[in-house]
């Protein structure tokens, strides 16, 4: 019903299928970890298995949490951290001037919550400025399932691989359109007032 009623459909995975998919994030991390930190598939395994699932995560982390892995002191975590942080820097670099060489402007590269690859990302889908940004549906950015005559079909979301989920999307969408002046904040919080007394009422009907 909650399909048929938004249009989207809700991805039931069973247990099988995500035990699969666990496994090949398991495999994924680990092989992430290996290239980009120059460590051996053990000591890759060692850092998924202890939550880790981002070079980021590895950089910016409290060094206590890499401490507590087996056979990791200071050292090799601060050693560790500068990999990580040295890698992250290069890469966001490369994809920098990648967008940059796509026409993304500055107006979309100083809007807040965009890293350099997510930047990138929208640059080849030829969005390049905060107003491209901003007439983008919440979908096509985070991604989804709609029904196509009565077959499922995946909506590859620009930002979906940067993990952006759609309420992400949808507030990060509205904060460009009222940074753009096409939306009023006065008008959303006039809304939502008006969603929660209408809420109320409801309840007190009951």
């Amino acid at each position: 019903l909650a399909s048929q009623l938004t249009g989207l459909d809700i991805d039931i995975l069973t247990e099988a299928e995500e035990s699969e998919r666990r496994q090949k994030e398991f495999a994924e991390r680990t092989a992430l970890f290996m290239e980009t930190l120059d460590v051996d598939e053990f000591f890759a395994q060692l850092l998924v298995a202890e939550g880790f699932t981002s070079l980021e995560e590895v950089a910016y982390v409290e060094i206590d949490e890499l401490l507590v892995i087996d056979g990791v002191d200071e050292d090799t975590a601060n050693e560790l951290q500068a990999r990580a942080r040295d890698k992250l820097e290069a890469a966001n670099k490369k994809a920098m001037e990648h967008a940059r060489e796509l026409g993304v402007e500055d107006s979309l590269v100083a809007f807040e919550g965009l890293t350099p690859q997510m930047l990138e990302a929208l640059g080849e889908d030829g969005v390049k400025t905060l107003e491209d940004f901003a007439t983008c549906a919440d979908w096509e950015l985070s991604g989804g399932w709609t029904t196509v005559n009565g077959e499922r079909v995946k909506d590859e979301g620009v930002l979906e691989k940067f993990d952006v989920s759609l309420e992400e999307a949808q507030n990060m969408v509205m904060t460009a359109r009222i940074q753009l002046g096409w939306v009023d904040p006065a008008d959303l919080e006039s809304d939502e007032e008006e969603t929660e007394d209408g809420e109320t009422t409801a309840e007190a009907e009951v």
